[in-house]
């Protein structure tokens, strides 16, 4: 995705051109982009004398096209190939449906139920638990299997909060305290359940001012692993999970993997353990662009309200995770934004708002207005909210040279 000519190009298409071409609106996604991602993150960690592994979050973009592209790039086992990160029953069945083996599928889900269990049970993935309950649910069904340990160090960084929402201070529903690692550990072994990993999920959004709490939240996870090793626990991976960020906005600076990567390894370069990682927006974000058309601009009170043909139904990445996007004039990209607009979507509720008081061109009814760094999480989590229309989908190769 760049600027040419003022003009924003998506996979070497211009991106006004594909929204009149295909409707708005539209996600159109440059799939090489994904490819390039996982390549430089494989590298940063190998960099760092890591033995590495990395997982696609399927929440994150679950598109046949996409998941193509992602098998595309190694045989199993074979360096450089990405696998999956599930959470559900679903995402596993559609991992399998897409090409994926069991051995390549990681679930780490949470409230696990009977029902889970006896979809995913009978497939062989490997499974994460990140409950005492839990622990006890997965061994009275599976004994015998190895299974790997959700821990919670309460830390973590979350972008747009003030701490993470899966590994905070306060109390969640995520992760085994460490005050609770003994009483996880003889519920292992009551069911007779090896345990040889240990997982954790710290970050969502993380980029480089974020590495110093990511690096603090990492000590107890460390610790937390060598009492595992003590304990006698045969350890092959530690899972650090993903919520590697993307900038978002103007002036975002991309996340330095090389000190990320270095952080992994001062904690855990030396338990001789596959260091595991399952990022979703890292690898996807950059790949996709949300088109859509202007149909309002009017005055209201002061305020400037742009209205487009798209909303939370297409795009609701920013009411879950409070991320602001950058939106730029597809025409004319590379424009001064010398006022401040409102930009809303058509739903009909009050707060299905892009963006508020935000820098902005001049912008007419007509024009293709473009929601940049979209193929991540977004379009996976639509809905069917006021029966709008879902956004098509462009799935895009670079052409050659």
């Amino acid at each position: 995705m760049r600027i040419d000519g003022g003009r924003l190009v998506v996979a070497g298409r211009d991106a006004e051109a594909l929204a009149r071409t295909h409707g708005t609106p539209l996600y159109a996604f440059d799939l090489h982009r994904i490819g390039e991602q996982a390549r430089a993150l494989y590298e940063a960690l190998e960099r760092a004398g890591l033995r590495a592994r990395v997982r696609l979050a399927l929440k994150a973009q679950h598109e046949p096209a996409v998941l193509a592209r992602v098998r595309g790039l190694g045989e199993p086992g074979a360096p450089g190939t990405v696998g999956i990160d599930a959470c559900s029953p679903g995402e596993v069945r559609h991992a399998m449906d897409h090409g994926f083996l069991a051995g390549e599928i990681s679930y780490t889900g949470t409230c696990l139920s009977e029902r889970d269990l006896d979809a995913i049970a009978p497939l062989g993935v490997h499974v994460n638990l990140d409950l005492l309950t839990q622990i006890e649910r997965f061994g009275r069904r599976c004994p015998g299997r190895s299974v790997g340990l959700r821990v919670n160090p309460r830390g973590g960084v979350m972008r747009g909060h003030a701490e993470s929402l899966y590994s905070g201070s306060r109390p969640t529903k995520f992760g085994i305290y460490e005050e609770d690692l003994d009483a996880a550990l003889a519920l292992a072994a009551r069911h007779d359940l090896t345990v040889d990993t240990l997982h954790v999920h710290l970050a969502n959004g993380m980029l480089d001012s974020d590495l110093p709490a990511f690096d603090a939240a990492l000590e107890p996870v460390a610790r937390m692993a060598r009492r595992l090793a003590g304990a006698g626990c045969p350890l092959t991976e530690i899972n650090a999970g993903g919520g590697l960020g993307t900038p978002l906005r103007e002036g975002e600076e991309p996340l330095d993997l090389d000190a990320y990567a270095a952080i992994l390894a001062r904690h855990f370069g030396g338990l001789d353990v596959t260091v595991a990682v399952e990022p979703g927006e890292f690898l996807t974000n950059e790949s996709g662009v949300l088109l859509a058309e202007v149909v309002t601009v009017e005055e209201r009170l002061g305020t400037t309200f742009v209205g487009l043909d798209a909303g939370w139904n297409v795009m609701n990445d920013r009411f879950i995770y409070g991320h602001s996007p950058e939106l730029v004039v597809a025409a004319r990209a590379g424009e001064p934004c010398d006022g401040r607009v409102t930009i809303a979507g058509h739903i009909n509720e009050g707060d299905d708002l892009f963006a508020v008081d935000h820098p902005f061109p001049k912008v007419s009814e007509g024009e293709i207005v473009a929601v940049v760094g979209a193929g991540g999480y977004t379009p996976g989590m639509w809905t069917d909210h006021c029966l709008r229309p879902r956004a098509r989908r462009v799935f895009l190769e670079r052409p050659p040279g």
